[in-house]
């Protein structure tokens, strides 16, 4: 799994709107690069949902949030439009990026880790819990405690 202080491994791979998505896109502002296991399960909801309620608060101190699980583009495109999720989910259909961010589980599902990288792509902190909400608490923390960019 990449460190604290390693390059976040960049990818490229389909947004919920089947759109390209690439991380390196977002250099020079900060990123919650989150890995949930499956959309539609109660612990993804809640964790998507969360972000979701914050991220107007986290776009205001600069923040970007980038969700990825192996479900499809059209799995990806209904769970965002019901948790009301306006920053991209990413479908990694072939578990290429869970693969490179080592979180890939055993049953082929993403374990729930996120990555809080820094405006010049390194790792800066990583959050692995079972807890759906330890993830947005611990992002809203960095978030307000870097202020307002």
């Amino acid at each position: 799994m990449p460190e604290p202080g390693d390059v976040a491994p960049d990818f490229t791979a389909l947004s919920e709107d089947g759109s390209p998505f690439t991380l390196s896109s977002l250099r020079g502002k900060p990123v919650a690069l989150y890995f949930f296991p499956k959309a539609n399960t109660t612990g993804c909801t809640m964790e998507t949902r969360a972000f979701a309620d914050h991220y107007t608060e986290l776009q205001a101190a600069g923040w970007s949030v980038v969700g990825v699980s192996v479900d499809s583009v059209q799995t990806q495109k209904r769970f965002a439009d019901k948790c009301h999720a306006a920053f991209h989910l990413i479908a990694d259909t072939d578990k290429s990026i869970a693969r490179a961010y080592d979180v890939l589980g055993f049953l082929g599902f993403a374990r729930r880790v996120t990555f809080l990288i820094g405006p010049d792509g390194k790792i800066q902190e990583t959050i692995s819990a079972m807890t759906p909400g330890t993830h947005v608490e611990r992002t809203l923390d960095r978030a307000h405690s870097s202020g307002p960019k």
